[in-house]
């Protein structure tokens, strides 16, 4: 029976499947984890949806299906040797936040397996935890599986926990690829090692709440999270034994054996560098897409991993030059109508590999030849350690991650000692770790402030800047209070507001909360759980307390120039994507009142020629006083819309849109101007680096570029009268005849030093002494420089071959003592370096250099002659 389906139209019949069923369909979210600082990166379907299953976040649906990118890098030593290991791969989930359970999650299971997927049921097997009869009662009574093919199986194999928290029961589902498959034992089932039964689908229902002391409370709301590998999958339907072998994957490899010149299947040796390319390939594709490039820290360092990985694979099949760019293509028609994004940075992601693969491959040779030798060194001393100096100089100097150096180490039985390594890698250099962005707005989190059954706090503020509201609660210093007076400061939670709370990047609102009897200041407001906002006030004078009415007013003219700067940043964000490409997308913003901080995904400095071309195309969407388009509608809407819609960001399902005619278009939930024209101006003051490939853009908009222009005027204005000119026309004419001027007399001055330091060679070379036809000259002078003496020394050795020149350059602070000594001298005998550095010591100081020249020195003046007395009778010794 032909079951035979492109994993791209398994990806969407699953996708759409789940839609019909109530679920809101989301784009795969960024490898890059946002608010999550125990993963590097994105690892399953569930990990971006995290917030939501804790319940810190409330989801923008309670049924969510998504296709998630994901990697994997524990085993990345074992892809390629095997069919079956790789770092990338897409995770189809469908999840349900306290909405339906079990009995919806196992028919939409077997629905969409057995009438979507065509898949023959008496082909398909389930496995459940030992105690969960409900879910048997499910299979059996209601899908109408046999009790035969449903397996019960341990907590290690079907319950899911980590540590304490949610955690619950899981129910797999396999496919029996058939005896043929299989190892032929009487024994051989589900569980077994063989190939013959595969899981592809696990459905986890998480109805517990593990406290500490290890009991199991039952969940108010329990959750469905469930996880099919696409590939595996895939795998199935197109009968293939391998994910290398899956349309969308073989299509890249194919690509991969063009480029080498070789064939899959002929050899073992081949067959795994073509499979590691080809993984590493597809992984390092989407995260240079998503923001993420080499470096030697974080998620940086597993990028580099995987890019010089594939590149030593590529030499092994004899490609000699950088090449992973080239299957950048293959990787992009393959995946483009699933991510668009890969296609839109399809430019980008080459340059980076090829920059960095080219970067590699410069040191690469050097560094195989020395681990070659070292390796050969070991065998012939029947060892098998590779010591740890030798992995840090790989590492250092050549560029060698030190997985790439433990796996030739293992292809050639030997290991690595990498604790040695570890110690050296602190000794020699203090490593940048990787800054990772706080939880956004936690400070809730640290309290044991009670926010159950608190409504979410109504935001008038896109409309209005003033309201009348009720206190709900109020806290202080980490308690529930009723009362706060004169001088005490606190949290108040409204039930309406018009104060911004700090999000998205940009800063919160300030004003005042303000009664009859009362003023409030309000130093910040920031967003709790479940749409709750937090107002953190002190009280100037008077006293509030619960169930107070109360009148917000926000700073209007701050707020007008948080807005300016908000709506700037999206016209900046176009921009740079215009005059950069595509890639260049937003990775971290700050909105404030007094400027707008951009960073975005770059590989290289904005040159002055682009700054000016991304000013003026905002300043012309500025100037054409473009109204502002604030749309409310849902998350697919929106993204149907061709609404931008950051991948770190989640989204609720109400979301808003600003839309300035037919330039930009982004989700944003933050505050803007209602008319391009309000911006006034916007001027760029800095750009430059945060961290490999991420640059930062600050600019500022309004009455803060008039007051600048104002400043450059004055400046300008003081240029004019100093430089004495009558208009700014005249001003670079006039420094640039000042810099002639200054040329002109900066080359008479070293005409007459050069006169000055003949004279002075003269004057010296009368005293010079005489040693078996060498010449001793003795400089002691506190005229000169150093550079001049340099000079000097210079000039000494080009007219006189045979020459020694003793130089001792006397300051306030020390004594420089440098030695040179033409080819003659050094032939016998004479070595400068080992002089200078026993002149020094006299001097109590250091030196040392080459043979020819070096330079010391001392504080100690008043031992200059007995270091003049010594250096000459060594030279003296020396040419007798």
């Amino acid at each position: 029976m032909n079951m035979f389906m492109s994993a791209n139209e398994i990806r969407e019949k699953y996708l759409s499947f789940f839609e019909s069923k109530g679920h809101l369909r989301l784009p795969s979210f960024s490898l890059i984890p946002k608010n999550d600082k125990s993963l590097l990166l994105i690892n399953a379907g569930m990990a971006p949806l995290k917030q939501y299953f804790l319940g810190i976040e409330e989801p923008p649906k309670k049924r969510i299906t998504t296709c998630q990118k994901c990697i994997r890098t524990p085993d990345i030593e074992r892809v390629g040797k095997t069919a079956r290991h790789a770092t990338f791969f897409e995770m189809l989930g469908n999840f349900s936040f306290g909405d339906y359970f079990k009995r919806e999650a196992i028919t939409w299971a077997w629905e969409f397996v057995t009438e979507v997927l065509k898949l023959p049921k008496d082909r398909l097997w389930v496995t459940i935890y030992q105690d969960d009869n409900e879910a048997f009662d499910i299979w059996y009574n209601e899908i109408g599986v046999e009790a035969e093919r449903i397996v019960r199986m341990g907590k290690e194999d079907n319950f899911w926990e980590i540590g304490t928290g949610p955690c619950g029961p899981c129910s797999e589902i396999y496919y029996d690829r058939g005896p043929e498959k299989g190892c032929g034992k009487e024994t051989c089932g589900i569980g077994c090692d063989c190939d013959r039964y595969v899981e592809f689908w696990n459905l986890v229902f998480t109805q517990f709440d593990k406290d500490e002391n290890g009991n199991y409370n039952k969940l108010k709301n329990p959750n469905i999270d469930t996880g099919m590998g696409l590939e595996r999958i895939a795998a199935i339907m197109q009968g293939v034994d391998s994910l290398f072998d899956i349309d969308t994957v073989k299509y890249i490899r194919d690509r991969v054996c063009e480029i080498a010149n070789v064939k899959y299947g002929d050899s073992k040796e081949v067959d795994v560098s073509i499979r590691v390319i080809t993984d590493h390939i597809r992984g390092s594709s989407f995260m240079i897409t998503d923001g993420i490039l080499p470096s030697n820290e974080g998620r940086g360092y597993v990028l580099r991993r995987l890019i010089r990985r594939a590149s030593r694979h590529g030499r092994l099949l004899g490609i000699k030059s950088a090449f992973l760019h080239e299957v950048v293509d293959a990787v992009v028609e393959m995946f483009k109508g699933a991510y668009p994004e890969l296609e839109n940075r399809k430019e980008y992601i080459k340059k980076v590999l090829f920059n960095e693969e080219s970067r590699f491959l410069k040191t690469i040779d050097n560094g195989l030849e020395l681990l070659e030798q070292e390796i050969e060194n070991i065998k012939k001393s029947k060892t098998s350690i590779l010591s740890s100096e030798v992995v840090f100089k790989l590492y250092d100097t050549y560029g060698f991650p030190i997985d790439l150096t433990k796996e030739i180490a293992a292809e050639n039985n030997l290991v690595v000692d990498e604790e040695g390594f570890n110690l050296l890698m602190e000794k020699q250099k203090e490593r940048s770790r990787e800054a990772r962005k706080d939880l956004e707005n936690v400070g809730w989190k640290e309290t044991s402030f009670d926010f159950e059954d608190l409504p979410p706090t109504e935001f008038l503020g896109y409309n209005t800047l003033y309201t009348n509201a009720n206190i709900i609660k109020i806290f202080s210093e980490n308690e529930e209070v009723s009362k706060l007076e004169e001088g005490n400061e606190g949290i108040l939670i409204l039930n309406k507001t018009t104060f911004y709370a700090e999000s998205g990047g940009q800063l919160a609102d300030k004003g005042i909360i303000k009664t009859p009897f009362a003023t409030c200041i309000v130093t910040d407001v920031k967003k709790g759980p479940k749409g709750v906002i937090l107002h953190y006030v002190k009280v100037l004078n008077g006293w509030i307390e619960i169930n107070m009415q109360v009148e917000t007013i926000v700073d209007e003219g701050k707020r007008k120039s948080t807005s300016r700067n908000h709506t700037a940043t999206h016209l900046l964000h176009k921009a740079l994507r215009t005059i950069l490409g595509e890639h260049a997308t937003q990775s971290g913003s700050l909105v404030s009142d007094e400027r707008l901080r951009f960073d975005f995904t770059h590989y290289q400095p904005l040159t002055n020629e682009q700054i000016k071309e991304i000013e003026n195309i905002v300043n012309r969407v500025i100037l054409s006083a473009i109204d502002i388009e604030k749309i409310e509608t849902d998350l697919n809407s929106a993204i149907k819309m061709g609404a931008t819609a950051l991948f770190d960001e989640k989204y609720s399902n109400n979301v808003r849109v600003i839309k300035v005619s037919d330039f930009s278009m982004e989700l944003c939930g933050g505050t803007h101007v209602d008319n391009t024209g309000e911006i006034g101006l916007f001027k760029i003051i800095s750009e430059g680096s945060v961290s490999a490939g991420i640059r930062r853009i600050e600019a500022i908009t309004g009455e803060k570029v008039f007051n600048l222009l104002v400043n450059y005027e004055n400046i300008l204005d003081q240029l004019k009268n100093n430089l004495k000119v009558n208009s700014y026309d005249e001003i670079t004419k006039k420094i640039t005849m000042l810099e002639e001027k200054i040329e002109e007399y900066e080359d008479k001055i070293k005409y007459y030093k050069l006169l000055q330091i003949e004279q002075y060679i003269e004057d010296i070379s009368k005293n010079k002494e005489v040693i078996n036809n060498f010449n001793i000259y003795l400089l002691k002078t506190d005229t000169y420089d150093i550079e001049t003496t340099k000079l000097i020394i210079d000039r000494i050795k080009e007219k006189d071959s045979k020459g020694i020149i003793i130089s001792f350059v006397i300051a306030e602070e020390k004594i420089t003592v440098i030695i040179a000594s033409t080819k003659e001298t050094v032939k016998r005998g004479v070595n400068c370096g080992k002089l200078v550095q026993q002149v020094s010591e006299i001097l109590g100081g250091k030196g040392g250099g080459r043979p020819d020249f070096a330079q010391g020195g001392g504080k100690e003046k008043d031992k200059i002659n007995d270091a003049i007395n010594y250096v000459k009778k060594q030279i003296s010794n020396l040419l007798q």
